[in-house]
């Protein structure tokens, strides 16, 4: 995978915990028990996407740039989006994906479980 980072920069944000959903063979990303992000992984655990969520016309503007940014893997197509994990997707422009997703899915709970998620941190 192209992306050797992703793991690090995604534990470094508050509150995120990770798991390995085996049926999928997914390593999930989650806040407050939701998942913002998954790295998916083929037979012989390499990874070959990366899905995270976006708002619906941001993942559309993007699939339509990068070839490597196709509609969500085995996910809601509107809303989630997979970026091909040898693919050419700029870390900056990675980075900032996960970021929106990180906070589009946070932003999704009441302000009183966000404080709770947050400074349990």
């Amino acid at each position: 995978m192209r992306y050797t980072w992703i793991d690090d920069y995604l534990m470094e944000k508050k509150g995120v915990t990770k798991d390995l959903q085996k049926d999928w063979n997914w390593i999930r990303y989650q806040i407050g028990g939701k998942m913002f992000a998954a790295v998916c992984r083929g037979e012989h655990d390499q990874p070959y996407y990366i899905t995270l969520k976006l708002e619906p016309l941001e993942g559309d503007f993007l699939r339509q740039q990068y070839d490597d940014i196709i509609p969500g893997y085995y996910m809601n197509k509107v809303h989630w989006n997979s970026v091909k994990a040898d693919g050419e997707v700029p870390d900056d422009l990675l980075k900032d994906m996960l970021d929106k997703s990180y906070k589009l899915v946070l932003g999704g709970f009441s302000k009183k479980k966000q404080k709770e998620i947050l400074e349990a941190a």
